[in-house]
């Protein structure tokens, strides 16, 4: 079983190719969304972010107090670097305990990991091969505007934290460009061609 990562860039369509590969009955791990999970269910990543945020980095209801932790780590590149150093860890076990429960009639032999900070934080290490999906920095921008509701100059400070593309793509092995001049499902295709 091949484990493939699939990153890009905030706004470059990750969510829409691992859509693409759900439809042809493919296993996607989440990490982002996995790993907001473990903030609130994970004993040993919640005892660090305690430690590392104090007590109120938790809403009586248990909940993370996502606005208290993002204004700490807003700007902070230290305080970001300590949280993540928490984050990657468990979400890296979680990967794994993931993989391994591969039900046994799965009929592919490749399984996909979608993370945008994939390389940042060290997770191509447990991938066989990475897919890179690119679109150009103004779309990504107005995507990533409309959907989740902020200002361009905050998307431009997320983008900032991300490696450039240049580099991600120099690094991948292969790369699907979602650009609106390249059709999605012949480039998922090739990819599934490639890594097979």
């Amino acid at each position: 079983m091949k484990r493939i990562g699939i990153t890009g860039g905030i706004g470059s369509g990750k969510s829409y190719v691992c859509q693409h590969l759900v439809q042809l009955g493919y296993r996607i791990y989440e990490a982002d969304t996995r790993a907001k999970a473990l903030m609130v269910t994970d004993a040993e990543l919640m005892s660090g972010v305690r430690a590392l945020f104090g007590a109120e980095a938790y809403l009586p209801d248990g909940q993370l107090n996502r606005a208290l932790i993002g204004q700490q780590v807003f700007g902070d590149a230290e305080r970001l670097q300590a949280l993540n150093r928490l984050v990657h860890p468990a979400t890296a076990r979680d990967f794994r305990a993931w993989v391994a429960a591969t039900p046994p009639d799965y009929p592919h032999q490749l399984l996909f990991k979608e993370a945008a900070i994939l390389y940042e934080s060290g997770a191509d290490r447990d991938a066989d091969g990475v897919i890179t999906v690119y679109a150009p920095r103004s779309v990504r921008l107005q995507r990533a505007m409309a959907r989740d509701g902020v200002s361009a100059a905050q998307v431009e400070a997320r983008m900032g934290r991300q490696w450039p593309e240049a580099r991600r793509l120099a690094r991948a092995d292969f790369a699907i460009f979602n650009d609106g001049q390249h059709p999605i499902p012949p480039q998922v295709a090739a990819a599934i061609n490639y890594f097979s």
